[in-house]
């Protein structure tokens, strides 16, 4: 069988495509491959990249959680009431991770313990987040954070000798982490063995439940931080910060080439996504295509995504299945032999 699926692994067409896309944009666009504009690119990027990691970890596992761009909202919006209500910056931060760590045990415990997909569960956990961050701070917007925190959110602040910003750092530490524990330990393998096949997971040992409610946890909690890392880059907290965002981390997990059923992927792969994702966009935005294109392009990519691998896949199982027999017919190498007598 010579088909493409059996020498090419979809992360790397990614990361070929993120080389393809980075060399377009340094031969076509000015200013697109200097440091200060590759600086704002990562930046622009980093609470989306924070988020793609949990959500990997998930959709291996066979899950999905939509409701982290609404508690990214959630702890924005609480961030911003806690402020505005005199509350030093100290206290604000671990009150929105508690927040966010409480409502992934709650998506975790309506999948697990109630037994609902976890699709349908935080669709419905993403107006509820969503509404809550209304509820906490309104209509309104707070500004004005603390300069010593805020000035690590912005991509003028960079790791000395870098352009990376310093919320990209603390994402590419995270990454290796993540990338350890789900392609090196017994965790990381447990995830895949659930994601294949739950049943047969379950059977073998592994706490199932505990560990989506886990995931599910880290997922808010990390979403809360984001939150935190998204009001101080911006300078403003508001109910309405991040709508959206759920589907380009998703659109991004998923053009890494992690299966949406779960089983199959690589945090190398997601990684890519995110940043091809994140590259395309700021390229977008230099030749003046409009907010309203982009958002068609990141839903063409998700379709994408989705779709290319399945053909692939569907076309190589074509290629290798054995041309139809006549009745009574049967292939050389499975001829049957007539026993010895002798």
């Amino acid at each position: 069988m010579t088909t493409l699926t059996k020498y090419v692994r979809w992360d790397a067409v990614v990361t070929v495509l993120l080389v393809a896309v980075f060399l377009a944009g340094a031969g076509t666009t000015d200013g697109f491959a200097d440091t200060s504009n590759l600086s704002a690119a990562l930046d622009d990027t980093a609470e989306i990249a924070l988020i793609a990691l949990p959500m990997t970890l998930l959709v291996v596992a066979g899950q999905v959680d939509l409701s982290v761009a609404s508690m990214l909202g959630l702890s924005s919006a609480l961030a911003g009431a806690l402020w505005d209500a005199g509350w030093t910056f100290e206290l604000i931060v671990p009150v929105c991770l508690l927040v966010g760590a409480a409502g992934g045990v709650l998506n975790g415990w309506l999948v697990t313990r109630i037994g609902l997909p976890s699709l349908a569960v935080t669709i419905g956990t993403l107006t509820l987040y969503r509404g809550l961050a209304s509820v906490v701070l309104g209509d309104k917007a707070v500004a004005d954070f603390p300069d010593a925190y805020a000035k690590w959110a912005a991509y003028t602040r960079t790791v000395p000798g870098t352009f990376v910003p310093y919320p990209v750092a603390l994402f590419i530490v995270l990454a290796v982490i993540t990338a350890v524990v789900l392609h090196c330990t017994g965790f990381g393998r447990s995830l895949f063995a659930i994601g294949a096949q739950e049943d047969a997971a379950y059977f073998a040992g592994i706490r199932v439940k505990r560990i989506k409610i886990a995931l599910f946890a880290v997922s808010g909690l990390v979403a809360s931080f984001a939150g935190i890392v998204y009001t101080l880059r911006y300078g403003s907290a508001r109910a309405d910060n991040g709508i959206g965002l759920e589907l380009t981390v998703i659109a991004s997990v998923l053009l890494g080439g992690v299966d949406f059923d779960g089983g199959k992927g690589t945090l190398g792969g997601a990684v890519a996504g995110v940043l091809l994702i994140g590259l395309l966009g700021n390229l977008l935005t230099l030749n003046d295509v409009s907010n309203e294109v982009q958002v068609i392009v990141t839903g063409l990519l998700l379709i994408a995504s989705v779709l290319t691998p399945r053909v692939i896949s569907a076309v190589s199982e074509r290629r290798s299945t054995p041309d139809q027999l006549t009745p009574g017919q049967l292939p050389d190498q499975t001829r049957l032999e007539r026993p010895s007598t002798s």
